[in-house]
Formats: structure tokens, C-alpha cells, sequence
């Protein structure tokens, strides 16, 4: 009997790869407690299993999750090979099709009735590892909040490489930082719908990349003076809110993980989330995290809410005439260190978030080129604007010889793509192409199409108007203003300074 799967699911290269890896952990013989031949194996120094616990408590740091292809081949072991493993998604909703009795919220039957959750920490995690390429990436993103004090969200595009460090873990490299439309104060994020999504997406799949993750600020100055930052998120406060953990298991359920081993095809997610806080030495420290699949499974079926007093806590929605939600339980120990289980109204999120460690290399690395920097999208709040006079600015800027460094930013590239004056989506699959393989005599093959000297009178033309009178920059009512008296950027429109109250001149 074999169980019904999905015939062909196509898994990520990552996946196909560690899948077809031995994973074993190798041991040297140890001449204290081996007494045996060269060629011999006892249990002091034979292989270990990748999901072997007393292994990865043991490491430095230790390992507290497993890393997800380490968890399958804890699956799929034994006598059988996992002919009859399976990876279950939880469902929140009641079974369509039940026919014998009226439909809810008039009957509900066990056939139909989703199981009661009691959530537990998940001992596995899909991602073990995130890494910025290089400083630059993470400088540029925070150069908003440093600018304004206004909180910051961008998506991650990289690509999920092995974490060698963990038996079959896996890696989120990222190389840039896309920053959609925004509402944003000091302590609010709001998305705006981004028309250009579609065409970052694909501009990033033709270099090679895709959506990883997402990282969001949450920075307060502690003092100006030195550049220190609130020590807020710890064990003390929380180090998601339930807010975040709902927003973050909306973005894994849109990036889902494909899997041959679910009757779906799918299970869990590879999609991190990162937060740009302050550390206990009250510097900027980028911490990863992910929310587990049962966390997934509650907001998918929109079965967590947030509390409105308590970021730390969440809230198991009640059953309503609309909607059938299964109890959802958590278990602790009490005073007396007993195991309770209590029912998650109200839920602390410490049960749904996995902490993934966040790094930078030893040596940089640059899928783009770090030389140049073309104006982030979406800062027109800056005075920081893509258009062809800050092209025009940035080409007479570089000082590369080399047409493929000059082109190879993520921004710049996004902006030839989706300019309202000259888009070129379709004539700049040979770019990208260049770019993707550091291919210099590619780039310069497409530096003599007829699209790029368009591009370079325009930017001519965009100089020419600025020397007639025509307005370069912005209007001082429209562009944000740096205090005199604390340096603080103020909003545009406003004649008092913010942070320390004294006029404006």
C-alpha cells in the first residue's frame, strides 16, 4: 500500500541536491577509547545520523533545531525506507462534502470536525542559516531610518545555498534588498500594493535569485551622540509580536515549500524573516527568525489573532456562527512545575517562532557591484529619486572602465526595467544574462543595441532641461529637512523639528 502522493513535485535545486547527500557524520578514530584495527568501526567513532541530538547540543554554539533535511531522514529511516511516511499540513477548517447533517454553524459531525492543535516547539526548521553577502546590503537598507527615524521593510532576494556548519542545512544568501511602496512612522509599517512586483520577481529569477525572506526595522536612538540604539526586543519584553509572527506566516503560506513527501505537495516554507533592532551592547543587530507550520496552519485558516495590550501574546479565535475554530492548546509547567495544558486565549508566540541564526562572511562577497550605488526605489521622501537625471548623475560618477560594473546593480537594473519612459522588459534579457554570469564582453554586446543610446540621449536630455531652469530637485515644501540645531530629517511641510522641538531657521 502506497500512499497517494503527487506524481511530479518539482523541489527546490537546494532540496534536490542535500536529498541525493549522504549526511552521515564522519568520525576520526579516537586512540584513547578505539582499541581496534584502522579499518575498524565501534560506537566511539562510528558515522552518526545528521539528526542525532546529543551531536548537535554539542556544538558551538549548540543546535537547538535540526535542520529539515536532517528531520526527513529521521523519517524516512528504519526497516521500511519511509515507503509509508508522510508529512501532514494541519488544517483549521471543516471538510467540505459532509452530507449528514446541515452545514455549519446548524451541525457538525467528527468526519468533518478539524482536530483540536496543541502546539508544541518545532524541532526541525527549513532554514538554518542567513547570510548577507556583504555589510553594503544592510548599511544602504538602515541609511533610511537613519535619515528619517522612520521604521523600514524590504524583501530579500538571494538565493538558498548548503549551510555546511549543520548536517544537511541549507542557507539563505542574501544580495539585495528590495523596498516596496510604504507608509512608515516611527513606530508603524504599512505596505502600499506595489504595482512592480511582478516585474522585480522576474527581473530577479533571470539573475539567478528569488524572494528569501523579508526584513523589517525596529530602532529607537538611544543617543544621537555615539549612534547607540534601545535595547527593546529580550526575554523580558518579546522578540516578535504576535502582529509580526501573523504578517510572517502570511508571507510563508505565499512562499510555501515544495515537497514530495506531502500529499499536497507542499509543506513548511523557506521564507526568513529578519528584524534590524538593537543588541545588549545597544548596537543595530539583524536577527532571523521563521514562525513553525503549526503557526502557518493558525493564520492560513485566520485562526490567530494579536492582542491589542500585549505584542508578546496571541489569541486563539473563538468559534462564530461564520467560522468553526478547533481549540487550540499549549502546554507549561506551573509554580509547583507540573506540565499544564492551558488553552491558547491568550497564546505566548514564543511557542510559534524559530530563532535562526544571522550573519556576514569573513569575506565579502557581491553578486552586484559595490563600487557604484544607484538611488534605492521608492525613498522619493529622501529627495532620493530614480529617474534619468539621477542616472544621468550616477553614469558621470562612475569611475569603472568596465560597462558590466557600471550595470551591475539591482536598483539600476529594476529602474531600466520598469521606467514609465523607457521600459525595457523585453530587450534586456542579454543584460541581465551579462550580469548573471559577470560575462563583461555579453555587457558590452548589449551596450551597442539601440536601447541603451536612447537611454544615454535621454539622460542628455534630462541634464539639458535642469540647465534651462527645469526642477532638479525638490522644492523645499516637498523635500525633507535636516534641523540645524540636532540634525534630525524632518517630514516635508513641517516648520518644528521633531525630535528636539526648535524651529525649522
Amino acid at each position: 500500500l502506497y500512499l497517494n502522493r503527487p506524481a511530479a513535485v518539482q523541489e527546490d535545486e537546494i532540496d534536490q541536491y542535500l536529498a541525493k547527500q549522504d549526511g552521515k557524520i564522519y568520525r576520526n578514530k579516537d586512540p584513547q577509547l578505539c582499541h581496534h584495527g584502522a579499518l575498524g568501526k565501534c560506537v566511539h567513532c562510528v558515522p552518526l545520523e545528521p539528526f542525532d541530538e546529543d551531536y548537535l547540543n554539542h556544538l558551538d554554539p549548540p543546535v537547538k533545531h535540526m535542520s529539515f533535511h536532517a528531520y526527513l531522514r529521521k523519517l524516512t529511516g528504519g526497516a521500511d525506507k519511509g515507503k509509508f511516511a508522510a508529512l501532514e499540513n494541519i488544517s483549521c477548517k471543516i471538510k467540505a462534502g459532509c452530507e449528514g447533517h446541515p452545514p455549519w454553524p446548524e451541525g457538525i459531525c467528527t468526519k468533518c470536525q478539524p482536530s483540536a492543535i496543541t502546539l508544541n516547539r518545532q524541532k526541525y526548521r527549513h532554514v538554518d542559516n542567513i547570510m548577507f553577502e556583504n555589510h553594503t546590503i544592510a548599511d544602504r537598507f538602515l541609511d533610511f531610518w537613519r535619515k528619517t527615524g522612520n521604521q523600514r521593510m524590504g524583501y530579500l532576494y538571494g538565493r538558498y545555498t548548503e549551510h555546511k556548519d549543520i548536517p544537511l542545512g541549507i542557507r539563505a544568501e542574501v544580495a539585495a534588498i528590495y523596498e516596496p511602496p510604504q507608509n512608515a512612522t516611527q513606530n508603524s509599517l504599512e505596505l502600499i500594493d506595489d504595482p512592480k512586483a511582478a516585474a522585480v520577481d522576474e527581473i530577479a529569477a533571470k539573475l539567478g535569485l528569488c524572494k528569501v525572506g523579508w526584513i523589517f526595522t525596529d530602532l529607537l536612538s538611544e543617543d544621537m551622540r555615539i549612534g547607540t540604539v534601545c535595547y527593546s526586543r529580550n526575554k523580558d519584553s518579546h522578540y516578535l509580536s504576535a502582529e509580526e509572527c501573523i504578517t510572517a506566516g502570511y508571507f510563508q503560506n505565499l512562499h510555501s515549500n515544495p515537497c514530495r513527501l506531502s500529499r499536497d505537495g507542499y509543506f513548511g516554507s523557506k521564507f526568513v524573516t529578519v528584524v534590524a533592532t538593537g543588541g545588549p551592547d545597544n548596537q543595530v543587530h539583524f536577527e532571523g527568525y521563521q514562525v513553525s507550520n503549526q503557526c502557518m496552519a493558525l493564520v492560513r485558516d485566520e485562526c490567530l489573532l494579536p492582542c491589542k495590550d500585549a505584542p508578546e501574546l496571541g489569541f486563539a479565535k473563538e468559534s462564530s456562527p461564520e467560522q468553526y475554530v478547533p481549540d487550540v492548546f499549549y502546554k507549561d509547567t506551573d509554580k509547583f512545575g507540573n506540565d499544564v495544558t492551558f488553552l491558547a486565549r491568550p497564546l505566548p508566540v514564543e511557542y510559534l517562532i524559530i530563532d535562526i541564526t544571522t550573519t556576514f562572511p569573513k569575506d565579502p562577497q557581491y553578486t552586484f557591484s559595490s563600487a557604484q550605488r544607484f538611488p534605492i526605489e521608492n525613498r522619493d521622501i529622501l529627495g532620493e529619486t530614480q529617474n534619468f537625471h539621477s542616472l544621468s548623475t550616477y553614469l558621470s560618477q562612475c569611475t569603472s572602465t568596465a560597462f558590466l560594473g557600471i550595470v551591475s546593480d539591482f536598483h539600476l537594473l529594476l529602474f531600466l526595467v520598469t521606467n514609465e519612459v523607457m521600459p525595457l522588459r523585453d530587450s534586456i534579457g542579454l543584460l541581465l544574462d551579462a550580469v548573471r554570469t559577470s560575462n563583461e564582453d555579453l555587457a558590452q554586446t548589449w551596450k551597442k543595441f539601440e536601447e541603451w543610446a536612447t537611454i544615454e540621449q535621454l539622460c542628455s536630455n534630462s541634464l539639458g532641461y535642469e540647465a534651462m531652469g527645469g526642477p532638479s530637485v525638490p522644492s523645499s515644501s516637498s523635500a525633507m529637512w535636516s534641523c540645524l540645531h540636532c540634525t534630525f530629517m524632518n517630514q516635508p511641510g513641517t516648520e518644528h523639528c521633531e525630535m528636539c522641538s526648535l524651529p525649522r531657521s
